[in-house]
């Protein structure tokens, strides 16, 4: 790893998400002569600016055509490259969702998405630069794997591992200083296997993203009241570990998604299917932002709007507990 990032949990505290993506776009670069990267116009706000820097004739500035950007990462990868493609998350899934589907997803070509600025982070840019819909989108295209990871250590596992993966990945991340969900780095990240967080007997929350941390400290909070719950991060919505899912229906029957995505079809839609497929009587309660378009406000204000900061999550366990399980 020579010229590379070398990461631990103590030199990756003070880093985005963006960040380490970045550095870490650099230490495999200097390990893989294949890899290329491609932006819209984007290297400041995507952290890409270093790559482009340490290998200026791997390196594509596009111009803000989204559409165009993915066409060419589809043709590098033809070519025998691995095309690491950033821009924001609501332009990667909607503007130029043909070019993905059609010519990255259909054709199984190893271009790694990785979307920043995803959810509310982009604040008071309003529901035009929000990202509350890029999940249902890329998991319902075949072939495609969808990484949403917590914090900037898992970060750094994700697009690691995401070079490895054979086939093409979608991966959302923040826009900011996101706090770290794990205490330490020493944990084994594997494409579609959840990490337990915290263990629990009477509810489960199931999380991903910037919700994970949310639901560790909501764990904590009511673990004074003498209540366990149970924190699962499903860092990878596809495929979706379901042997977690079955898990937590049959020991805690009660279960809570919290996502900084749309309810419907994302994370909470996903365990909802594996419960209804495996037969599984539990009572569910999906979080996230429901059927509209969400308000604009600081991500502060927003989590909070729709249930995704402790004192909310808290108070949604204790709704659903209210209803007698099956």
């Amino acid at each position: 790893m020579a010229e590379g990032f070398t990461y631990n949990i103590e030199t990756i505290d003070m880093l985005t998400q963006a960040e380490v993506y970045g550095k870490m776009l650099v230490e495999m670069g200097h390990r893989n002569k294949n890899i290329v990267v491609l932006t819209a116009d984007l290297m400041r706000s995507n952290k890409t600016g270093e790559f482009f820097r340490a290998f200026p004739e791997r390196s594509f500035n596009v111009g803000i055509a989204e559409q165009n950007l993915f066409g060419v990462a589809a043709g590098l990868a033809r070519a025998g490259k691995i095309p690491f493609v950033s821009t924001f998350a609501a332009f990667a899934s909607m503007r130029a969702c043909e070019q993905v589907r059609t010519d990255i997803a259909y054709n199984y070509l190893p271009v790694k998405i990785v979307a920043t600025h995803s959810g509310l982070s982009m604040g008071t840019g309003g529901p035009t630069h929000f990202a509350t819909e890029d999940i249902a989108i890329m998991r319902s295209f075949a072939n495609m794997t969808v990484i949403v990871p917590a914090d900037a250590i898992e970060t750094a596992r994700a697009v690691s591992a995401s070079l490895e993966w054979p086939g093409p990945v979608y991966m959302r991340i923040g826009r900011g200083l996101e706090p770290a969900a794990y205490e330490n780095d020493r944990y084994d990240f594997q494409v579609g296997k959840s990490v337990l967080m915290r263990d629990g007997s009477d509810v489960t929350v199931i999380s991903c993203g910037m919700a994970v941390l949310a639901a560790i400290e909501t764990s904590r909070s009511l673990e004074q009241e003498g209540l366990s719950v149970r924190v699962v991060n499903m860092h990878t919505i596809k495929p979706i570990d379901r042997d977690a899912i079955v898990k937590a229906a049959r020991e805690t029957r009660y279960i809570i998604t919290a996502e900084e995505h749309n309810i419907i079809g994302g994370l909470g839609s996903a365990v909802a299917e594996v419960l209804a497929e495996e037969g599984l009587p539990v009572k569910l309660k999906r979080l996230g932002i429901p059927d509209e378009y969400s308000e604009i406000g600081y991500p502060e204000f927003l989590y909070n709007r729709y249930n995704l900061d402790p004192p909310s999550m808290s108070a949604a366990i204790n709704r659903l507990r209210e209803q007698k399980a099956f």
